[in-house]
């Protein structure tokens, strides 16, 4: 190895050793479906809801090292060293039989990214993209990380016209969403029930912090849409349809207002014996919804 190539790797490491790093289950480069416009989007690893109706279960804990996927992935990208669950993402064929065994609703495939890294991902993207969403699990568990990454993003001349968006549970307190305001764009609130038990029973606990976000972001004009997950005879959103059609109509004209329906992929467990929410049913919600709202809500275009 060359003097220099060695002097360029070891300032790397160093800097890796101060830069914010994030827990990433995984990134997608375009997606539509996101935010606004075309954009880059980061899935966090980690979640403090424990929601049964989840899709993405193995992004609510972190790997506990138990090795319980080691042996059975068929391509041999998973190994166990020094106890850790070690991941070769060069032989894995993402087939996801680690995350179908797994029992601690995690993933052996995350990775870890630095603030230069994702920049450097959105460099190569940006004259595609319309700007960037962090996700989840719970993208605000990694707080200083998405900080530090919008700061880094509206600073740099290149990056600084696309957006930063944040698609959240809603828990995080009004002191954290401060930290990060001055270089949001917007985010994405999921409302999942109206009644706070019944938000406890679904996701493990209740939804009075979900409300105070919402509110706030309104009132700072940085909230994009809200978005409700119908779930019939489960969730009671269509029950308190009254109640929530007048704190929706309440919110700012330019909030977009997203209804989904609950479907069966990527659950686990008691939920998978819930009827999926059909098409029907989803438009009655709507119109009900509608009634009171007066302003247009998106719809789910396909039902699985």
């Amino acid at each position: 190895m060359k003097i220099s190539d060695l002097t360029t790797q070891m300032a790397r490491v160093n800097n890796n050793k101060t830069e914010k790093q994030a827990k990433v289950s995984r990134v997608l480069t375009f997606s539509c479906v996101d935010g606004p416009g075309n954009r880059l989007v980061l899935f966090l690893q980690g979640c403090n809801f424990d929601c049964i109706t989840c899709h993405n279960p193995h992004t609510i804990n972190h790997c506990n090292h138990c090795g319980d996927c080691v042996s059975g992935c068929p391509s041999g990208a998973l190994s166990t060293i020094s106890g850790k669950v070690i991941w070769d993402p060069v032989a894995c064929t993402n087939c996801d039989q680690c995350i179908d065994v797994c029992g601690h609703k995690s993933s052996p495939k995350i990775t870890t990214m630095t603030v230069s890294e994702v920049l450097e991902l959105v460099r190569h993207n940006q004259f595609f993209l319309s700007g960037i969403t962090v996700s989840g699990g719970e993208a605000t568990m990694q707080l200083p990380f998405i900080i530090d990454l919008f700061e880094a993003m509206k600073s740099d001349a290149q990056l600084a016209h696309l957006t930063c968006f944040i698609d959240s549970n809603g828990s995080l307190s009004k002191q954290g969403w401060d930290k990060v305001l001055p270089y949001l764009d917007g985010a994405m609130i999921d409302l999942k029930s109206w009644q706070s038990e019944t938000h406890n029973w679904l996701v493990g606990r209740g939804n009075h912090r979900v409300f105070e976000t919402i509110n706030y972001l309104a009132e700072q004009g940085k909230l994009h849409e809200v978005r409700l997950l119908h779930i019939p005879g489960k969730s009671d959103l269509e029950e308190e349809i009254n109640q929530v059609g007048y704190y929706l109509k309440g919110l700012p004209a330019d909030v977009r207002i997203r209804l989904n329906a609950f479907q069966h992929h990527g659950v686990i467990g008691e939920a998978l014996e819930w009827p999926k929410c059909t098409k029907q049913q989803m438009q009655s919600f709507h119109d009900k919804l509608y009634a009171i709202v007066q302003r247009p809500m998106q719809t789910p275009e396909v039902y699985t």
